[in-house]
């Protein structure tokens, strides 16, 4: 029987995973040379949007399919930590009415930390590729 706890990181996750994946997705879709002339203009090297879309698409990715969950969460969750210190922050918790705000960010944040200190192993690939490996190594260390 499965557990409350995984259902609800596993939807975490995914929602998480999709999310960072638009995301990326658009900024490439929109023109990512707009976003590397963005990030140029507020003071950020313009090729950190590269790195920036590349890590939301991937790590959309990864979570979606549960690869490396716990560390794409905390990479994630540094993601929006940065983005909410240097550009949503002045803005403040709503925008001020303008959408710039910070609190889907830190609700973003919040969901990364969430699967960073619980994992997800619901539907993950990671228990699928390394469930012998794992099982293995405990054996081994009961041996001992």
């Amino acid at each position: 029987m499965v557990n409350k706890f995984e259902v609800s990181t596993l939807i975490l996750r995914v929602v998480l995973g999709i999310t960072f994946f638009v995301h990326g997705l658009v900024k490439f879709q929109g023109g990512i040379e707009n976003i590397v002339g963005w990030f140029a203009s507020i003071g950020l090297p313009g090729g950190l949007a590269y790195a920036v879309a590349i890590l939301e698409i991937a790590g959309g990715i990864a979570l979606i399919v549960g690869l490396g969950s716990r560390a794409v969460s905390i990479l994630l969750a540094l993601l929006m930590l940065g983005a909410t210190l240097k550009v949503k922050l002045a803005g403040g918790f709503l925008g001020a009415g303008q959408g710039a705000g910070y609190e889907l960010d830190l609700a973003l944040m919040a969901i990364a930390v969430v699967i960073a200190i619980n994992g997800s192993k619901l539907f993950a690939l990671d228990q699928v590729l390394f469930k012998k490996e794992k099982g293995a190594a405990s054996t081994a260390a009961g041996n001992i």
